[in-house]
């Protein structure tokens, strides 16, 4: 979609337009600046948005981006698991 919009559909039937603008031109976003190259998005082996082998995103920040939702709600273990490093 124009203005670095993308329409997703998820296995539960949530659907919806998630606006990634705020990415573009940041970092590896610049990529997006090149003519014709957000429309380039295909669908990945994981079911992500990717832009070639250089960009890809995480449908988890998708869905929360479209249900408004926080970490915690879809993913109840969010936080509470202790990271190691």
């Amino acid at each position: 979609m124009a203005d670095y919009r993308v329409w997703v559909r998820f296995e539960d039937g949530v659907e919806g337009v998630a606006d990634l603008s705020r990415h573009a031109g940041r970092g590896v976003f610049k990529l997006w600046a090149q003519p014709g190259a957000f429309v380039q998005v295909q669908i990945g082996p994981n079911g992500e948005p990717v832009w070639g082998d250089q960009i890809d995103f995480c449908p988890d920040a998708l869905y929360l981006e479209i249900t408004g939702r926080k970490p915690e709600e879809p993913f109840p273990k969010f936080g509470r698991i202790p990271a190691c490093a």
